[in-house]
């Protein structure tokens, strides 16, 4: 009984203090890429969309309707669904393995990083793990008895699931062969009500068939198609890897145990949790070595690790005390290190210091800030100034900031990559490859850092062959040019060879090199169409001296192939810069372009440590 009492009381304080820390992180944290997306789709309401079913763009919509257009207003839905996947687990694991166990399943549930943490944003995976668990606890009381209130329970979450993602038939196809496997499972399995209930579940898969038979298939084949190698790739090693940090080692060590172990179990509560759970971590183990590798997939297994959750407090139990606790205290380092990424992401002081970092959240950064200048541009621009972006990140991000959810977005890979291209069509703001801006005023959005720098000039001349030759940009730098965006006020279409923006590398010094106060320069800088007249140092964003520019260098003009810079191949840099009374320390190296146009273009910094 004492143990009962304390496995309550710790988790209704973990409960309690992980909702709050939620709120408070959820309320700064800018807004994510997809949520701005889930936004516009909430904006256009709709049954299914090209990349997923309606309930997120649904809750995303209610949201904001409810609590209006702050960060707090669109993800109220999504942190209450989350709060309610730990009780879920406590009711399901108080059931049928006692009170004690079910406050500990609880408390796990609340301190594994990738569910504890859910609801931070308006995302899919939120209402993927409530009908995970809804689904789970529903199959755990149809072993005992097939009746209606077990078969309601599975049907709402089939139901939620389908509206939910494509990859929720992966817990229905697991589900089921759980079921098969046991005799409770199949005796079940030739109830009316379970039928009942499957029957409810496929009824909400229509609005999506109906949205694939309508368009191709197109969402259909680029989840299962086109975003997928479907070829073995080593890279699989690293989503284990990475599973064993975002499930915490101990607890995941623990998890498998438990789902090995119960697979030979009595009970036949045991046995479907551990298939259910074992299945699904496997196999999206193993589809880590051939699915998809460049789009976040950490998440994937998190409907497995629920299903296994409420075994691991007996697993736990076998332990001895010192490890027990240890599994205990790194879950809790785990949700916190995850929890604390979040909040440093909502600090602009720390997105700028790791801004030289792979860990920097790109996604996250840049869009305040670039929101703002584009509403000091459109300020001083004709009334009636069209809007136009570059791709469908910048258009969800600012239509959300500006509350307008229809600014067209032009023909970009990003818009292909993510799925996204064919909802833009339906909306009618997919601008093709010959798209006219018209003959007044347009304001396009680019953002350069998209793009794979070997890519970059490529892009440009496409934007050329969409709306005409470049004039010159407003160049907004955030966080020392890791997120780069550019500003282009076009008059109609223009005419002529392409002009784009500038592009620069230094070779030397390279990025976090230790130099002195007087330091050597060596790099090339081009600007297509015009060519450039003189390029500037900057340190800190300060000039600090001219560099000799128009040095022979015939590789630029090798490596960039469609480069039309008039002055190739004199477009070497080099020389050697006085940085003046600069403090000893980490400092931003960066380059100012000036244009034959009159284009003055700063290009993005690069970290040097001065002695």
């Amino acid at each position: 009984m004492l143990d009962v009492r304390r496995s309550r009381l710790a988790f209704l304080a973990l409960f309690a203090a992980v909702l709050l820390a939620k709120l408070l992180v959820a309320a700064r944290l800018p807004l994510f890429v997809d949520e701005a997306f889930y936004w516009q789709e909430g904006q256009h309401l709709a049954a299914a969309y090209s990349d997923l079913p309606g309930l997120t763009a649904w809750l995303a919509r209610l949201g904001v309707e409810v609590g209006g257009g702050g960060l707090l207003g669109l993800r109220w839905p999504f942190l209450l669904m989350a709060a309610a996947v730990p009780l879920l687990m406590v009711v399901l694991a108080k059931r049928e393995f006692g009170a004690a166990v079910g406050w500990q399943a609880g408390s796990l549930a609340l301190l594994l990083p990738l569910s504890g943490t859910l609801g931070l944003l308006a995302l899919p995976d939120v209402a993927l793990a409530l009908a995970t668990v809804l689904c789970v606890d529903a199959g755990t009381r149809l072993l005992r008895r097939a009746e209606a209130g077990a078969a309601f329970e599975l049907a709402l979450g089939l139901g939620i699931g389908a509206l939910t993602h494509y990859r929720f038939v992966a817990v229905i196809g697991v589900g089921f062969v759980a079921l098969l496997l046991l005799p409770e499972g199949r005796r079940a399995l030739r109830s009316a009500w379970t039928w009942a209930a499957i029957t409810c579940g496929a009824t909400a898969w229509m609005p999506l068939v109906v949205w694939n038979l309508a368009n191709a298939d197109a969402g259909l084949r680029f989840q299962l198609v086109d975003r997928h190698p479907w070829a073995f790739h080593a890279d699989g090693l690293w989503f284990v890897a990475i599973q064993a940090l975002l499930a915490t080692p101990l607890l995941l060590a623990a998890m498998l145990t438990a789902s090995r172990r119960g697979a030979a179990a009595s009970r036949p509560a045991v046995r479907y949790l551990a298939w259910s759970g074992g299945l699904l971590v496997l196999g999206f183990f193993l589809l880590g070595f051939v699915a998809d590798n460049e789009r976040v997939s950490f998440h994937w297994p998190l409907p497995g690790y629920l299903a296994l959750l409420p075994l691991v407090p007996a697993t736990l139990a076998a332990w001895s005390p010192t490890l027990r606790r240890l599994a205990w205290g790194l879950a809790g380092l785990g949700f916190a290190a995850v929890l604390g990424y979040y909040a440093s992401v909502s600090v602009p002081a720390f997105r700028a210091r790791s801004a030289d970092t792979k860990w920097y959240p790109e996604n996250f950064a840049g869009w305040d800030v670039l929101a703002r200048v584009v509403q000091e541009e459109l300020a001083t621009l004709p009334a009636g100034t069209r809007l136009l972006a570059d791709n469908f990140k910048i258009g969800a991000e600012l239509g959300y900031v500006m509350g307008d959810p229809a600014i067209p977005v032009l023909d970009h890979p990003l818009n292909h990559h993510h799925g996204r291209a064919p909802q833009l069509r339906l909306w009618g703001l997919h601008r093709d490859a010959q798209y006219a801006p018209g003959d007044g005023s347009t304001l396009l959005v680019v953002a350069a850092t998209d793009v794979p720098y070997r890519q970059l000039l490529e892009r440009y001349h496409a934007l050329c062959g969409m709306v005409g030759p470049l004039p010159a940009a407003r160049v907004v730098n955030v966080d020392h040019g890791r997120r780069r965006f550019l500003l282009f006020r076009l008059q109609g279409r223009g005419a002529g060879p392409c002009t784009a923006p500038g592009l620069a590398w230094l070779d030397t010094p390279e990025a976090g090199a230790v130099i002195g106060r007087h330091v050597d320069l060596k790099g090339w800088a081009f600007k297509d169409g015009v060519g450039l007249s003189r390029v500037e140092v900057l340190l800190d964003g300060r000039p600090v001296g001219d560099v000799e520019y128009g040095l022979r260098d015939t590789g630029v003009a090798a490596y960039w192939k469609i480069s039309t810079d008039p002055s190739h191949p004199q477009v070497g840099l080099g020389g050697n810069i006085d940085l003046g009374a600069v403090a000893p320390g980490r400092h931003w190296l960066g380059l100012r372009l000036h244009g034959r146009d009159g284009s003055v273009e700063d290009w993005a910094e690069q970290p040097v440590h001065v002695r």
